[in-house]
């Protein structure tokens, strides 16, 4: 950024940083007072949190990120991020898998989630639905 002279804030520059590691979440508050908000890494965060290789075959099954614990660290992001008039959003593949967890997010008002192409318009219908 400074090599480039740009300055955060400047031009409505914002910086976001990942929130993928369970540490980002422990120390969100510190985190943003440096940057603009998070967009939370599920699939890393969900693996590290639950102490898994989610590239293992035996385990993958039970790396979700459905799980209580992995919902209440992207709540607390969230939560976080709201209350501070920051940016917060998801990439991952679990909203574009479950639509339950979609919810979850939406009812946690996330800013903005990421989906696989084939199911933004089946996603984006069924949450339409679900806030009407």
């Amino acid at each position: 950024m400074e090599k480039f002279g740009l300055k955060k804030g400047k031009d409505g520059l914002k910086v976001i940083v990942m929130c993928e590691i369970p540490s980002n979440v422990i120390l969100a508050e510190d985190f943003l007072k440096i940057f603009d908000g998070f967009s939370i890494g599920s699939n890393d965060l969900t693996q590290l949190v639950l102490g898994l290789d989610r590239d293992s075959a035996i385990l993958a099954k039970v790396g979700d990120e459905r799980n209580e614990a992995v919902k209440e660290m992207i709540r607390k992001v969230i939560k976080l991020c709201n209350q501070k008039k920051k940016y917060c959003g998801i990439c991952g593949q679990a909203p574009s898998d479950y639509l339950e967890f979609a919810e979850f997010l939406i009812k946690e008002k996330i800013e903005s989630i990421s989906l696989n192409p084939d199911t933004v318009i089946k996603t984006i219908l069924s949450l339409v639905k679900i806030k009407k």
